[in-house]
């Protein structure tokens, strides 16, 4: 070492540690994309994409107006339309490879050197243009270009100087087309193929944050969920993701089975819809003509509500503003819930919709009351806390696994911890949070082992989801507002 004379500075890392700001409301949703209309469809099929706006969403995916075929495409309406909340992850479980329809030798006719297809979910790739006889094959960008029109069908335009003759009235097409007809709930609920290491469906919700370093905060599949088997895997699917985060998954009944609102408590428990980390939904909505699995619009305002109160997910969706003009069966009949009907869904853990002043999200509860009342479990908002501040601290602190057992790692983590509470209970977010080490907790075996043990209490606040106003009649203010004056 040289010898020193003067002043020198050295600097230690800051003992507190700042918390890693997740997204406590990022939708994953699972279901099918007309993918043919994306910009590289390839990428598009059981893998994870990320999108931050409603450009993304359409060019990574494609979009169309036919929700039954195409499920995705309602949750990039409610996100980007109605919402404008993002990022938003969707997984598409339609194969070109699977679920797909050949055709051979169709004719289109050639009017002002075009020919229209009117069919829906063509790959462009796949088209071969032939003459009219079927044996003369012509060549793509040479003799015609293909593309698609506003409305998703296929157009092909004749090339000046191509082979394809002035005269010719019709033209022969081989082509191959989505069919997503043969998506079934297997497609959805996935799994892992050994042979290709691949995972499909909802088993791609471990790769969401290894790929993009985004921790799921709400886990759907409008247009599926509402079937028991694939509800089932959701909600197996949204706790210990990756082995350590949770995250809420959003369930629909199905309107179609359950046409009044009283036999939808019967059927979410027959069903076990009963997870405390499921919200679950009746019935379906609608705006305008266009109806919604509500599963898509109570995920979008969930995270539409974090963002507007800092990212922390400390209050309730409950009782918020809805961009829709109906509630509706799934045939299209119009429900109308008073708040005494909504009542009594909200009592069986279910969501509904009330219109009170314009229409309105109703229901705290989480989908395992009221088999269960502790309100860790029950209400959605401090259920969302637990989650949220469990996630943030496995990624705050994970820099600190394997570090040395000693007082600076634990003095910095609880203090860093207390710091935290303090500030959100500042904020008025909770009523306070406190960390403790312990040495009841922490007997010396289990330090010898490498594993060190914190207590920390949360005061997430409940909903005030029943006020009451006592109104009493006095006597004396009507006897001193007509006589006091006098006295």
């Amino acid at each position: 070492m040289s010898y020193q004379h003067g002043i020198s500075i050295l600097e230690r890392p800051t003992p507190v540690i700042p918390p890693i700001q997740t997204s406590a409301g990022v939708q994953v949703v699972v279901g099918t994309a007309p993918i043919h209309l994306a910009k590289d469809y390839t990428r598009a099929v059981n893998n994870p994409i990320i999108t931050y706006s409603w450009g993304e969403a359409v060019e990574n995916l494609g979009y169309s107006d036919d929700w039954d075929k195409f499920t995705l495409c309602q949750s990039m309406d409610v996100s980007y339309r109605r919402f404008n909340v993002a990022p938003v992850i969707f997984i598409n479980v339609l194969d070109p490879k699977v679920h797909k329809e050949d055709k051979e030798n169709e004719t289109v006719n050639i009017v002002n050197k075009v020919a229209g297809l009117e069919v829906q979910g063509v790959l462009l790739d796949s088209i071969v243009v032939k003459g009219t006889d079927a044996a003369t094959t012509y060549e793509k960008d040479v003799d015609y270009d293909a593309g698609f029109d506003k409305d998703g069908n296929v157009v092909i335009n004749i090339l000046e100087g191509g082979n394809i003759q002035q005269g010719i009235a019709e033209l022969k097409l081989n082509y191959t087309k989505l069919d997503p007809k043969k998506v079934t709930k297997l497609d959805i609920i996935g799994g892992y193929d050994a042979a290709v290491n691949k995972y499909y469906g909802l088993e791609l919700v471990n790769q969401v944050y290894p790929k993009f370093g985004v921790v799921p905060g709400l886990l759907l599949a409008p247009g599926w969920s509402h079937i028991p088997e694939v509800a089932s895997v959701i909600d197996a699917k949204s706790i210990k993701i990756n082995g350590n985060f949770n995250c809420m998954n959003v369930l629909d009944i199905d309107s179609e089975e359950v046409v009044s609102y009283q036999d939808a408590r019967e059927w979410k428990n027959n069903h076990s819809y009963t997870s405390q980390f499921s919200m679950v939904c009746y019935p379906k909505v609608q705006i305008g003509e266009r109806k919604y699995w509500y599963s898509a619009i109570i995920a979008a305002l969930t995270a539409y509500t974090d963002a507007q109160n800092d990212d922390v997910p400390y209050k309730s969706p409950s009782n918020k503003r809805l961009p829709i003009t109906g509630t509706v069966l799934a045939d299209g009949t119009e429900v109308f819930l008073d708040q005494l009907q909504g009542n009594f869904l909200n009592g069986a853990g279910i969501i509904t919709a009330i219109n009170i002043n314009g229409w309105r999200s109703w229901g705290n509860n989480t989908a395992v009351y009221p088999a269960s009342t502790d309100p860790k479990d029950r209400f959605i908002p401090i259920r969302r806390v637990f989650n949220w501040w469990g996630n943030t601290f496995i990624q705050t602190y994970f820099q600190k696994v394997d570090e040395p057992t000693n007082y600076r790692l634990i003095e910095s983590i609880v203090d860093s911890e207390n710091i935290r509470g303090n500030g959100l209970q500042a904020k008025g977010q909770i009523a306070g949070a406190k960390i403790e080490f312990l040495e009841a907790e922490n007997p010396m075996t289990d330090i010898l082992n490498g594993k060190i043990t914190f207590i920390q209490k949360i005061g997430a606040f409940p909903p005030a989801e029943d006020i009451v106003n006592i109104l009493e009649f006095d006597p004396t203010i009507l006897s001193d507002a007509l006589f006091g004056g006098d006295q």
